[in-house]
Parts: structure tokens; sequence; C-alpha cells
């Protein structure tokens, strides 16, 4: 194995807002709690260890030990659930929806800087202990984004209709799916091994939430992840006052819209907010689906459907019922802050942009402000592949150029020609410059004349040059297939690959040596894009 680094700047693939928090931004600053080095995680302890309750940590453990009751537990996560009684144990978490097979292999990028960034921790910090936390995204609803998954070069799609959290889909209509898929894999021994990860999951669980919680913990109980449902009624619990607050107040509005409105004034005045708050940041579950929550003067009432409840119905509703209640993507983090001794919260670059909305609302809550992690990234290939990279003469940005500017740029510079007509435009300016002393001598009409034809020929250089470019594509097609055949290989669909493919599709090829790969290459305070080459 050997690996290289690129600045995700470098990359030209990532927002500026997250190049700019990662280089230190002083006009970010106030909308985060602290740099995520590991000298800074003291103080995040120390509020924490104020502020989280011995309750809160007896109810935090009890759950997940019901929780994990289906399974046969790991050593290493029995090991960390009892750490988690004890008040010096704190949690790093991480967060994902439930996609199909888990989505694209940036999920297990988000798992492994979370399990990695707890191994550093317990090493800076001996006297405490750290574990890693996975939150399943079981009450979101937006099936579609969840419902497929690419393997190779096919895509396989649940489909069906989907009304509520994705967490309760029954599998019953997937099964056909999986047993599609089961057959695409063949017979190999690591297509043996994913099988039964399926079998223990996909063929076993009653609903989507549980299959997820199912293959995950095969694929890290060994490393002692801890797989969090949230949509328990004794977690919810705990929440109640924060959910009695939204539900009386609105406040959690103001707070984030007052967030960005600072962070455009002072950051970017063309930041564009990630998330929207709304003026109840809930949603109601129950039989029929999840309903956001609206009010009017007297009622509370659920978008889309004629319920209506007064306060006193509603509220009592919540003391007895709190499961039923789900916050959105604003009150979400603050649920798992409250629910977990968290310190440290991983993401992607969507992720990290909409916590940058909600500290105000976390302060105005007295809910401490997690560190906030970029999740690695990486870039996978073969030996193989390196040596056509070396081949094609690539440099490491290059790969990251999007595919038409990467042509243009390598067909440029493999060709016998100077496709650059820059020198005849140059000539041509100077001619019009020389027609500028007529100009001045002339009757002023003339200087339209003069103009018009300047630009006529000027975009007449521009065209030729394209057709020479074009031209010489032709003249050059082998060169040129081989480099678009590659750059499919490691950028499919001209993006980048972590967002496309699943880890299955390398799994088949390496084994368990895919993982291990993994957890030996991806370092989450690398501030870098990680390209690795598996030798």
């Amino acid at each position: 194995m050997s690996k290289q680094e690129l600045s995700f700047q470098e990359t030209g693939r990532f927002s500026s807002l997250i190049c700019d928090y990662l280089n230190g931004d002083p006009l970010l600053r106030p909308f985060y709690e602290a740099n995520p080095q590991l000298e800074n995680f003291k103080k995040s302890i120390t509020k924490k260890s104020e502020s989280y309750s011995q309750e809160h940590r007896k109810t935090l453990v009890e759950t997940l030990r019901d929780q994990y009751a289906v399974l046969e537990v790991s050593q290493a996560v029995q090991q960390n659930m009892a750490l988690l009684e004890r008040e010096t144990t704190f949690t790093i978490t991480t967060g994902h929806q439930l996609c199909l097979m888990t989505g694209p292999i940036y999920f297990l990028y988000k798992i492994i800087s979370t399990i990695n960034l707890c191994k550093q921790l317990k090493e800076y910090y001996p006297d405490f202990h750290f574990v890693p936390i996975y939150w399943m995204a079981s009450e979101d609803h937006d099936f579609e984004e969840i419902s497929s998954f690419r393997f190779g070069d096919k895509s396989f799609h649940w489909n069906r209709e989907a009304a509520g959290p994705v967490g309760e889909l029954p599998l019953d209509d997937l099964q056909e799916v999986i047993t599609l898929f089961e057959q695409h894999l063949g017979d190999s021994l690591t297509a043996q091994k994913i099988k039964e990860w399926i079998s223990k999951s996909y063929r076993k669980a009653s609903d989507l939430s549980e299959a997820t919680f199912r293959l995950v913990h095969e694929l890290f109980h060994s490393e002692g992840l801890i797989v969090i449902e949230p949509n328990k009624a004794s977690l919810k619990s705990l929440f109640k006052p924060f959910l009695k607050e939204e539900l009386t107040t609105q406040k959690s509005y103001h707070s984030v819209v007052d967030q960005i409105q600072k962070i455009q004034k002072g950051y970017n005045e063309n930041y564009i907010p990630q998330v929207n708050p709304r003026a109840i940041n809930l949603f109601y579950l129950d039989q029929g689906g999840r309903f956001r929550i609206e009010k009017n003067e007297n009622h509370f009432l659920l978008h889309g459907t004629d319920k209506r409840f007064t306060e006193t119905e509603f509220l009592d509703i919540l003391e007895h019922h709190p499961e039923r209640f789900s916050p959105n993507v604003i009150l979400r983090p603050v649920y798992q802050e409250v629910i977990l001794p968290n310190l440290c919260y991983i993401g992607g670059g969507g992720e990290l942009a909409y916590w940058f909305q909600l500290k105000k609302n976390f302060d105005r809550l007295e809910v401490p402000f997690p560190l906030l992690l970029l999740r690695n990234s990486a870039l996978l290939f073969t030996k193989k592949q390196g040596e056509k990279i070396k081949k094609l003469n690539l440099e490491k940005a290059d790969l990251f150029l999007k595919r038409n500017a990467l042509i243009n740029k390598k067909v440029r510079q493999i060709s016998n020609i100077d496709l650059d007509l820059s020198f005849l435009k140059e000539q041509l300016k100077k001619q019009f410059e020389q027609l500028d002393t007529l100009v001045d001598q002339t009757d002023p009409s003339f200087r339209g004349a003069v103009e018009a034809q300047k630009a006529k020929q000027m975009k007449g250089l521009n065209h030729l040059e394209k057709r020479l470019l074009k031209a010489q594509k032709r003249v050059l097609s082998d060169q040129i297939e081989r480099l678009v055949r590659l750059h499919d290989q490691l950028f499919p669909e001209d993006s980048l690959q972590e967002r496309t493919h699943n880890f299955l599709s390398f799994y088949l090829e390496m084994g368990d040596s895919l993982l291990s790969l993994l957890l030996e290459s991806l370092d989450p305070l690398n501030p870098n894009f990680i390209l690795i080459e598996n030798e």
C-alpha cells in the first residue's frame, strides 16, 4: 500500500466554506466551538462532564443494552457499553442515512474516522475513555435518497411507495432485490462472506433500521463501534424539556436565522443556508407517517392532515408519548448532544455547513456545542491503475479535474503542434491598436466599425482555436480513450468515487484487507484528501 495526499482546495471538488474551515479562516471562527485538534478536546471534556448527568448516562446504557439484546454482542462492544457507565467516558459520533447496503463508500470513511479518532484520543488522554458511535438516521423520511446503491457498473433499486420514518419500512418487498444482488456477486469466498452478512441483516431483520443496525455491527463490532437507534421512547424522554420548549416558544427559528445572518454579514454575504429553520422544528409520528408540526393561534396542526390539538392535549401527548415527536435537521443535533456524552461530531462537508448555523441555538439551550471534524475522504485505486496514471503522466491534481477539462489539458500537453493561438490574438490586438491612431483623426462613427471588426476577428480566432483542439482530439483519439476509461474508473460519472461506489465493489476483490487498509490509512486529524494505491 502506498499513500499520497492532496489538499481539499487543490482537488477543486469541495466548497470554499469547507476549505476555509480547514484553513482556519478567522471569519468563520465565531460559528463553531474550537478547531478539532487533540489539545482542544480537554475543554470539551470539562464542559461535557459538567453538563451530562449520571441519569442520562444510565438511561443511555440501559437503552443500548435493550437494543443489542437481539444480537450476539462482541467483547469489544460489551466493553464499550460498560465504559459508558463511567463518568470518565465520552463519545465521538458520526451519523448517516439508512442507505441500502450502507450506500456510497464514504459511509465507511465516516465510521473509520470516528473509530480512529477515539484511538488517538485515548493515547492523548489516557485517564479518559472514548467510544465510537454511529447514529442511525432512522427517523428520516426521504426514501428516494436511500432507496438504491451502486455495485460496480450496476445500480440496484428498491421500488416501493414509502411514507414516514424510513427506519420503520418493512423489508418484505426488498427481498427480491437482495436476491438479484446476491446472484450478481458470484460464488467466491468474499461473495460468500457478503451473503453471510446479508443473511444476518436484511434476511433476518423486520425493518430497515434493524437491518442497518445488524449489518454495521457485523462490519465493525471488533472495533467496538456502538450503533444507536435514536427513535426510542426512553431516549426521547430525556429530550422532553427541549421538545416542550420548542413547541411552546419557537425560539430555535429566531436563533438559527440570526446565526445565518451573522454568517452572511461576518463571513460571506453570498452564503446560502444549507438548511432553513421552521417555526416549529419537529415532526409528529403516527401510523400514517411523519408529519410536520405547525401552529395557529389556538391549535397545533399536522401538516397535510386535518388533525389538530389544543396545547394542553399536545403537551399531554408529549408527556406520555415523547417517542411520537421527531426533531428535524435543526434540532436533531441538539437531541444527539443531549442524550450522548459527546465531544465531537464527524461529518461530510454538507453536514458541517449546517452545523455552522446552529451554535447560537445550542448556546441558548445551554447544551455544549461539539467539536466539528470533517470526515476523511479517499480515492482507492489498484497498482495497475497506478501504473496507467504514471504512463499517462497524470499529476495528482489532474485526476480531480472535470473530465472535459482533463482531456483538453492532456491533449495540449501531448500534442506535437501548438494548440494555443494566443500569439495570433496578440498580433491582431496590435494591428487594431494601430488603427486606433486613425480613429482619433477621423469621424467618430469609424470607431464603431473598427470595434465591430475587431470583435468579429477575435471571435473567429477563438472559434478556430476550438476547432483545432477538436481536430487534434481526433488525431489523439487512442490516448484520449485510454484517459477517459481510466478517469471513469476512478471518477465514475465524473463524480468522486466515494460518492458513487458502494464498499462491496471493493470488498469483493479485496476481502477483509479493505477494512484493514482503511483503518490503517485514514487519519481523522489529517486535513488532506488521501489517495490510496492498493498493492
